[in-house]
């Protein structure tokens, strides 16, 4: 399919940030091409259970990191030129150099781990040059990757190990030799080779590779074209497109910029024709592309980065990061229906075949009931084969899967092809079920891995393994089966299948290039911020700064994650900030009596780093989107951060109210209130902030909807004025309390002690406690408290009156959260049983907002209303 100078334009865009910018042919080029590919299949090998089965090509952890990095600075250096001036059709002989010379750093422990394992902590002279090396290698392929500012705060962290005991009294620290930092930061898992680059081997390249993969094999065609055949007849459709096909694509897509492209090319000039602008158009495009990395199950990588943070399980991160993606998705959708009834924009998209109401509801009605029925059967009976025939239960599962999969491809056989294109000239709204039968094969990796994760209990990355094997197998065997359907020649879709296929998995390795280098150049960051104490002393200084106030601390991170992802990806963002500010903020809660839980504090970094790619000056997916719009990228971004301002508001929400993260939810009733008024809360702050609700709004009217926001997100702080959620018992009923609470309730308790400087301090900590185990279900009273507290890594003793913590479990729940060993329990939060719900104010918050509604459905009907141009705003 040939492409216009624009499409031309995007893709050189995205080969320049995600792949390289280098499209090299020739030997070379197949060089590239083959490193790449065996890097794919080593990942794949390495998340498989075959290496244990076969008792073969075993790698432990830091051998896969060391492979997985000196492959990644290899093909940094051959995929990446040095500057936008150089040649991107030959490698010259100075990269070839380097890219061997990095590789052999990169990959150092894996090729001399025995003899280094030999002799730990005493650093040859051959080790020191090596790591010496390596790390200015990694720095400039850092640079050539994702820009030159990761890479000076890299250099500069380095300096700050060196010149510590030169430096003022509050960042001094004694210093490293340079032997200390090599061994620190290259010959150990404490720097370059951490956890950071442990979860891009593990989990991330797997996924990043399923996202590939899907893209090859034309699902997200397949979505964009689903998301037209059932919005496009709305009014603002084309908008409404961009957000629906943005969250999809974004579920397995880790790039703002790609997922830009993939659907603004064809969004962009749709909405600009419908009446939106370019501005407006653009914005929309990057505010729901830049969202897609906050959607499960990838979210731009940082769920698995999370699973080792915080210590939770992959389907708890996913459990808690649902509600807060569908909310900022859910508003989008309506900030754009504002925007429609704004600008008088009407439907634009025709219907290929009109039908009366009632066909189109039994068409669809078929569709959805007979696709509910095939995926339950495939349910039921998968389940009911590992009760009963347990040794045939894969097998019988991956059968019943193949004639699914083949009934699949039949039945789309016998229809035509979708358009790879949405026509912006003769826009036409395809029929819904005809659209959704032609690929809902694309389901079934997808349906894989849900099957693993939630079913099967699998680890996410060998979850990974078996739908990107799912995916492997369709995209060879798919287009060879339609043709036999289709009674044609098997032998050119046999090919193609092979090529795109090939050609998936080494564009899924090239993509991980940038995200292999951010996780090195991230955990050589983190080494340095372990090696000096810097964390110790940020804490003293978010202290200092925000004056022991929760609310200008979390200001005051949000910033710093602002100005730091203008100049290095989410991903390295995230990371940074885990490490340096997220338990900085725990800890200081902590000591304002404050329980924020650690995966709350988490999100909230992860999600203003990812701001930065919507705000000015430096967001690629900006420029991405104006290059298509043709606007200036300054206006698109200023838009884009008006519109993700709904997503800036959210973090600072379940930081303080966790029921938004789906913590302490108690049955599905609570859970139900919760989402609806969390989606009201959503609704009332989209309609504020766009001053337009039916009508334009009034000032108060706007602050009407601010003070409902507000009651429905945070209804416990009006609760609270009311009765206490938590009255203090002495510490000597803890055991009793930890008996009594619900599986999943926090035991929250306040302690005082020393810390490691001498500093006599208090604070509240909190654990949530887990349903007793089989063997232990029959204890009841204390000993059950003392069992529930032990699961979660605590240690209880009792002197008299005094209640001590005599340990807490590395690497424990309890330690994440703060409870500190040796230190006096005095007092216990007892669950307060005489509070009102807090879900009353909800009431009084839908009279308010169905107050505004019902003022300006009056002034709708006997007012004539403005229509704004699309250059205007309110």
């Amino acid at each position: 399919m040939s492409t216009t100078p624009i499409e031309h334009e995007l893709q050189q865009l995205v080969e320049e940030v995600d792949r390289g910018g280098r499209t090299t042919t020739g030997v070379f080029g197949a060089i590239v091409f083959a490193v790449a590919l065996c890097w794919a299949f080593f990942q794949l090998w390495y998340a498989s259970p075959l290496p244990f089965t076969f008792h073969f090509a075993i790698f432990n952890d830091t051998e896969a990191r060391a492979l997985h990095l000196g492959i990644a600075m290899f093909l940094a250096y051959v995929a990446f030129p040095a500057s936008k001036k150089s040649n991107r059709e030959r490698i010259p002989i100075y990269d070839w150099i380097l890219a061997l010379l990095a590789g052999f750093c990169g990959a150092y422990l894996f090729l001399f781990y025995k003899d280094l394992a030999l002799r730990p902590g005493i650093p040859t002279t051959t080790d020191v040059v090596t790591a010496s090396i390596g790390l200015m290698l990694l720095l400039e392929a850092t640079r050539r990757a994702l820009g030159a500012p990761m890479t000076a705060l890299g250099a500069v962290v380095i300096l700050y190990v060196f010149l510590g005991p030169w430096l003022p009294d509050a960042l001094a620290h004694r210093g490293a030799s340079i032997e200390r930092l090599a061994s620190h930061m290259w010959l150990t898992t404490e720097g370059v080779f951490g956890v950071a680059l442990g979860v891009s081997v593990s989990y991330i390249f797997i996924f990043v590779m399923l996202g590939s993969l899907l893209d090859r094999c034309g699902a997200g065609n397949y979505m964009m074209q689903v998301s037209f055949s059932l919005l496009g007849h709305l009014r603002g459709g084309p908008a409404k497109v961009a957000v629906m096909s943005s969250a999809v694509n974004g579920m397995v897509s880790a790039s703002s910029t790609a997922n830009v492209v993939t659907t603004g090319i064809f969004t962009i000039p749709l909405m600009k024709r419908a009446g939106y602008g370019g501005v407006r158009a653009g914005a929309i495009e990057t505010a729901a592309s830049a969202d897609g990395q906050i959607m499960p199950p990838v979210m731009g990588a940082a769920a698995f980065l999370m699973i080792e943070y915080v210590g939770i399980p992959y389907t708890e991160i996913i459990k808690h990061a649902l509600l807060p993606a569908m909310l900022s998705y859910i508003s989008l959708f309506y900030i754009v229906h504002l925007e429609a009834l704004k600008l008088g924009i009407q439907p634009m998209l025709g219907v290929a075949k009109e039908r009366t109401l009632l066909q189109k509801i039994s068409r669809i009605g078929m569709g959805v009931s007979g696709t509910a029925i095939v995926i339950a059967l495939v349910y039921w009976v998968g389940v009911g084969a590992q009760q009963l025939v347990p040794q045939y239960a894969f097998g019988i599962l991956v059968s019943l899967l193949v004639v699914l999969y083949v009934g699949l491809v039949g039945m789309a056989s016998r229809y035509d092809d979708l358009p790879e294109t949405v026509s912006v000239t003769d826009p036409v709204r395809p029929e819904v079920w005809a659209t959704v039968r032609t690929g809902l094969f694309f389901l079934i990796p997808i349906g894989i891995l849900v099957w693993s994760l939630t079913i099967e209990r699998l680890s996410p990355g060998l979850s990974a393994f078996w739908a990107v094997v799912a995916m492997i197998v369709l995209m060879f065997t798919r287009k060879p089966l339609q043709a036999f359907f289709r009674k044609q020649s098997i032998r050119a879709p046999l090919v193609e299948g092979f090529k795109d296929t090939f050609g998936g998995l080494q564009a899924g390795a090239r993509n991980m290039i940038g995200i292999a280098l951010a996780c090195g150049t991230a955990g050589l960051i983190v080494g340095a911020i372990t090696l000096t104490g810097l964390g110790l002393r940020m804490t003293a200084f978010v202290e200092l700064v925000s004056m022991g106030n929760v609310l200008i601390m979390l200001g005051f991170t949000a910033v710093v994650c602002l100005v730091l992802g203008l100049g290095m990806p989410t991903t390295a963002n995230y990371i940074l900030m885990a490490t340096l500010m997220a338990p900085v903020v725990v800890e200081l809660g902590a000591q304002n009596g404050l329980v924020i839980p650690l995966i709350a504090v988490h999100m909230f970094v992860f999600y203003y780093g990812l701001m930065a790619d919507i705000t000015p000056p430096v967001g690629l997916a900006t420029f991405a989107a104006a290059a298509i719009a043709g606007e200036d990228p300054l206006r698109i971004g200023i838009q884009g951060f008006k519109y993700a301002i709904r997503t800036a508001v959210l973090p600072f929400m379940f930081v303080f109210n966790p029921l938004l993260l789906l913590i302490g939810i108690d049955g599905p009733f609570e859970l139900i209130v919760v989402v609806a008024g969390a989606i009201v809360g959503s609704l009332a702050f989209a309609a504020a902030t766009m001053g337009w609700m039916r009508v334009r709004s009034t000032a108060l009217e706007i602050i009407v909807c601010l003070l409902v926001t507000f009651m429905m997100f945070r209804p416990d702080w009006f609760m609270d004025y009311i009765a206490p959620k938590y009255t203090a018992v002495p510490a000597s009923q803890i055991y009793e309390v930890a008996a009594n609470l619900k599986p999943g309730d926090p035991i929250v308790v306040k302690i005082e002690g020393m810390n490691i400087e001498g500093d006599e301090l208090s604070k509240t900590v909190a654990v949530p406690l887990g349903a007793l185990p089989g063997d232990a279900a029959d204890l009841r009273g204390p000993e059950a408290g003392r069992k529930r507290l032990s699961d979660m890594g605590v240690g209880i003793m009792t002197l008299g009156d005094r209640v001590q913590i005599s340990n807490v479990g590395f690497g424990s729940q309890a330690r994440r959260s703060g409870w500190e060993q040796g230190w006096d329990v005095v007092s216990v939060q007892k669950p307060n049983p005489d509070r009102p719900s807090e879900y009353l104010l909800f009431l009084p918050a839908l009279f308010l907002i169905g107050f505004v509604w019902w003022r300006q459905g009056i002034r709708l009907r006997t007012e004539p209303q403005p229509i704004l141009q699309p250059g205007q705003s309110v």
